[in-house]
């Protein structure tokens, strides 16, 4: 201890484990910003850097926000996913650009990959349905389109919503995925699912329900207009230490980390009708 600080016998173990503890912590953070951007690397370099993630980061959720972190000011681009086949050639996977959904996505493979082949692989694993014999195979039809069927159904993103409100203060919409008003499919997929999703109105969305939310969650933001096209999720982002929202964002064309509150409600008003927590899973977990 320096000569000007005087503690109490008894405050001198907590205070020390306090200092390790949050010089540990900024020591993390300078590291993050110490490593090239991820949307300037190639195959090779990204390699090299992943498995560093996972000396640093131990912990799956930890590994999760750092790596969110790391992602911040990659460049917008809406659908740029794809099975590098028709009718959708675009990358399997990729950091160079990112959306919403593509943020997440990413990130929950690169976190469990120690090389660019094996994010590719796990990206996989998290995108796209198994068939018949288990498999997950790259498939447009295949793919996990729908936000809200994704975390019904997808063990890597599971819904926790009905966790933090009693039933009687959630909203909860009936509704057939992928299917208009007129009874057309909003996109071709010779699918549909009738379901049932519940979700956090707008006046349950309060700091105090920040405070119940683990470390790092997924956000879906609830879109009510978009009921009668067999959608209901306009957005999707990961709230990170109960406070802050990192997405892939069009309007700010990068990805970002922002105050949720003060993103939420624009000027007071709220930009959607309500929305669902899910938490993040390993593969095999």
């Amino acid at each position: 201890m320096e000569k000007g600080i005087k503690l109490g016998r008894n405050y001198t173990l907590p205070m020390i484990l306090f200092f390790i503890y949050q010089f540990g912590c900024e020591s993390k953070e300078e590291w993050i910003n110490t490593l090239p951007k991820p949307w300037t690397l190639s195959e090779n370099d990204f390699s090299e850097i992943v498995p560093k993630f996972h000396k640093k980061f131990p912990k799956f959720h930890d590994r999760l926000k750092a790596f969110s972190k790391w992602q911040i000011g990659t460049p917008y681009k809406i659908f740029c996913l794809g099975e590098e086949v028709q009718p959708d050639p675009d990358p399997i996977f990729r950091l160079d650009v990112s959306d919403c959904t593509v943020h997440i996505l990413t990130g929950l493979a690169s976190v469990q990959s120690k090389s660019w082949d094996e994010a590719k692989e796990n990206l996989i694993q998290i995108h796209y349905k198994t068939n018949n014999e288990g498999k997950s195979i790259p498939s447009y039809k295949r793919r996990w389109h729908f936000t809200t069927d994704r975390i019904q159904d997808n063990l890597s993103t599971q819904d926790i919503t009905s966790s933090f409100l009693p039933d009687n203060q959630l909203k909860k919409q009936k509704i057939i995925l992928n299917q208009k008003e007129n009874g057309d499919e909003f996109l071709e997929l010779d699918w549909t699912k009738k379901t049932t999703a519940r979700y956090i109105p707008n006046d349950k969305i309060t700091t105090d329900l920040l405070n119940k939310l683990p470390a790092i969650v997924g956000v879906a933001f609830v879109k009510e207009s978009y009921f009668k096209m067999g959608l209901m999720i306009a957005h999707e982002g990961m709230i990170i230490d109960q406070k802050d929202i990192i997405h892939a964002s069009q309007e700010f064309n990068q990805t970002v980390r922002m105050d949720f509150m003060d993103y939420y409600f624009k000027k007071n008003t709220p930009r959607f009708d309500g929305v669902m927590i899910f938490a993040f899973h390993p593969l095999e977990s």
